[in-house]
Order: C-alpha cells, then structure tokens, then sequence
C-alpha cells in the first residue's frame, strides 16, 4: 500500500525546460547576446544536466553553480557576456515561473487528501516553494522537501533521511517518488528503498530496467497508484 508520493519539481510538476528557453528568447537580445535561436537550447541543456550531475555527486554547491552555468553555455555557444549577471537575471526570472507540466494540476488535486503528498525537489527552497505558491499548488502538499533547507541533495540517502524524519511512520516501502530523473529521483530513490516512478514523454518507447514505474503521462500515475493500492 502507498500512503506517501514524493514528486518532484522541475521537469515533473513545473517546466524547468520552459522558463529556460523563456529566459534565453527574452534576455539574449536584452544582453546584446543576439537573436536566441531554439538551436541553441541544446547547450543549455547539456551544460545544466552536467552541473547537476556534479551538484548530485557533491562536487559542486549551489553557490558554484551560479558563478559557471551561463559563463559556460556562452562558452559553448561561442558568445560573450556576463554569466554572473545573467544567472542573476535568470533565477529572477525562475524565481517567478510556474510553467505546468500537462496533467500536474490534476494529478495534485486528486491526490491531494488520499496520501500524504510530498514536493521534493534539487535547489533553493525560497524559490521552489514561491514556483509551487505562484503555480497555486503549494496548498495541496503536506511536506515540501527542498535540498537547500534539508543540507543534502537527491540522490543522497541524507536527503531521504531528511524527510522520512518528517515523515513520521511512514516507511519508504509505502512511498512512491515520481520524477524525471534516473540519478537524483530514481537511483536515489530505489537506493532508500522507495517504489520509482520515472515520468518522461517518451516512456512507452524506452525500456528502463531498473524503475518500477515509468510513465509517459503524469495522470497514469493514478491508475499506477490504484494498482498498488
């Protein structure tokens, strides 16, 4: 039986791909950067997922993070400019954006009430919990795991250490987590002993031997979670 679901933030619940490619479209021209070209969102992506990778394996902090991501994008893209500045620019305007991802609405307003629901979520807490509060979901959670206020990032066991703390009696055999990610939510995850439930688009054409779950569509989440009971 499932009592508690953990899902996570960016990229499960709220478009991190979308502020991005917001951000770049509107502040490129802004920072005398040039025409932002969808092109172009291929770097970003890359140099993120590699950085959090390094924020995952404690090689990297947050406060590092905000000194490399956009020099280093620049860099790939072959532009100069002020990445410092544009971070600042940039997690102002994440600070704000609460792009849903189709079904999360729902799947947060079903669940809302049955089990405990968790938010547990990479990144500044102040942030994360305004983009829940701006996207009028922050309500429905009855914890919100944010790394920056726990010490300790997804996937490491300190992370869930933290929140089954709060959690109470609730084992990690009666938890789903839901999310994007194979190291921080999934490996993290399965290591602590919780059910895994990978969402990504493209799920029903992959095959991932060591999830659970993985879905394509976050409202199959809830028939996942009728079937567990």
């Amino acid at each position: 039986m499932i009592r508690a679901v953990l899902l996570d933030i960016d990229d499960t619940l709220l478009s991190f791909a979308g502020c991005v490619r917001q951000t770049m479209r509107e502040g490129f021209p802004a920072f005398g950067l040039g025409e932002y070209r969808e092109d172009m969102y291929g770097a970003a992506e890359r140099v993120n997922a590699l950085l959090w990778g390094q924020i995952e394996r404690g090689e990297l902090d947050l406060a590092a993070l905000e000194q490399v991501r956009w020099n280093t994008i620049f860099s790939e893209l072959g532009l100069v400019g002020d990445g410092v500045a544009f971070e600042r620019y940039f997690k102002e305007q994440l600070f704000w954006s609460a792009v849903e991802m189709p079904g999360a609405r729902e799947l947060v307003d079903c669940l809302r009430g049955q089990v405990v629901l968790c938010a547990a979520s990479n990144g500044p807490n102040d942030q994360q919990v305004n983009r829940l509060k701006v996207a009028g979901m922050l309500d429905a959670f009855d914890h919100v795991f944010i790394s920056e206020r726990l010490g300790a990032e997804k996937p490491s066991r300190e992370f869930f250490d933290a929140c089954f703390a709060e959690l109470g009696d609730i084992a990690p055999a009666e938890t789903l987590i839901v999310g994007d990610s194979l190291t921080s939510d999934m490996a993290g995850g399965a290591a602590y002993g919780l059910r895994t439930c990978l969402f990504r688009p493209d799920a029903a054409a992959e095959r991932f031997p060591d999830v659970d779950f993985a879905v394509s569509s976050l409202l199959e989440v809830l028939a996942l979670l009728d079937r567990l009971g």
